[in-house]
C-alpha cells in the first residue's frame, strides 16, 4: 500500500519530481475528485486542450464542482439546442455535446451539430445507431470532432472513420476493455474515449487496452447529499443549533453590507 501511494504521489508531482502547487479555498475545497487511475491515461488533444478524463453528466452543479478535463453532455431525450447551450455556457471546461443519432436523425441531427459548434462545443457526440449518411452530412457543416458511440466489437469501424468520425466513444459495459483492444489491433491511431468502470482496477484495464481518455459517470447529487446529510446529523447530534453565538456578529456584518 505504501509503495502504491508513493507512485501516485510521484505521478502527480510531474516529470522529474517537480512540485505542482495546488490552490483552493475553504468554500471550493469540497468537490468531486475523479479516481487517480484516470490520470494514467495518455489523453487526446482536442482544439489545443489535452483531455484525459471526461465526466458523463448534464448536472451543472457537478460540472462546476469536479476536476474532470471535459464534459460529455449526452442524455436520453431528444437533443435540444437550449440544453447544449446551457451546458456550454455554464461549464468552465470543454463540452462534448450530444446531438442525437438514435431517435433524432438526419437533418435534425445535422442542425443540432451545427448549433452546438456555434455555441462553443469542442465536439459532438452521436449515438450508436447513427447512419453513416448522417455522419457525412454533419462532417460537411462542422469543423469540430465527430464522436460516435460504439457498443460492441461487431461495429464496422472502418466505415465510421471513412464517413467522417474523428473519435470513438466505446461504451460496452464490462466488455469495454475487450472492445477497445479489438479496435486497437486494426486502428492503432484512432482516438478512443472509453468508460472506465467502477474501480481503479477496471479503469487501468481500460487504459492498458488502448483507451486515450476515460469517461467517468459520477454519483448523483442525491447520493452526494446523502453522505453530507449523514455527516451533518452526526455533527449536530449533541449541539443546540437554535442558539448561534455568532448571530450578533453576523447581523453587524449584514448592516455593513447594506
Amino acid at each position: 500500500m505504501t509503495e502504491k501511494k508513493s507512485k501516485n504521489s510521484l505521478a502527480r508531482t510531474g516529470k522529474q519530481g517537480r512540485h505542482i502547487p495546488r490552490l483552493t479555498g475553504n468554500l471550493r475545497a469540497h468537490s468531486l475528485q475523479l479516481p487517480d487511475a484516470i490520470w494514467d491515461a495518455p489523453g487526446m488533444v482536442i482544439l489545443g486542450r489535452r483531455l484525459k478524463s471526461v465526466i458523463f453528466t448534464t448536472d451543472v452543479a457537478i460540472i462546476r464542482n469536479c476536476n474532470a478535463d471535459a464534459v460529455m453532455g449526452v442524455y436520453p431525450f431528444t437533443p435540444q439546442q437550449i440544453i447544449s447551450q446551457t451546458l456550454i455556457s455554464a461549464s468552465s471546461i470543454p463540452v462534448l455535446a450530444g446531438v442525437g443519432g438514435g431517435t433524432t436523425t438526419g437533418m435534425r441531427a445535422v442542425l443540432m451539430a451545427r448549433d452546438a459548434e456555434a455555441h462553443g462545443a469542442f465536439g459532438v457526440v452521436l449515438n450508436a445507431p447513427t447512419k453513416n449518411d448522417t455522419i457525412r452530412a454533419i462532417k460537411k457543416v462542422i469543423d469540430i470532432p465527430i464522436i460516435v458511440t460504439v457498443l460492441s466489437e461487431d461495429v464496422d469501424i472502418g466505415s465510421r472513420i471513412d464517413a467522417g468520425v474523428s473519435v470513438l466513444n466505446v461504451s460496452a459495459a464490462s466488455k469495454t476493455p475487450e472492445v477497445v483492444r479489438t479496435i486497437r489491433k486494426e486502428f492503432d491511431k484512432i482516438p478512443i474515449i472509453a468508460t472506465g468502470g467502477p474501480t481503479e482496477e477496471t479503469i487501468r484495464k481500460t487504459i492498458e487496452a488502448g483507451a486515450n481518455t476515460i469517461s467517468y459517470t459520477p454519483p448523483s447529487t442525491a447520493d452526494i447529499f446523502a453522505v453530507m446529510m449523514d455527516k451533518y446529523r452526526e455533527d449536530l447530534k449533541n449541539k443546540d443549533i437554535t442558539n448561534d453565538a455568532t448571530e450578533d456578529g453576523l447581523l453587524k456584518a449584514i448592516d455593513l453590507l447594506i
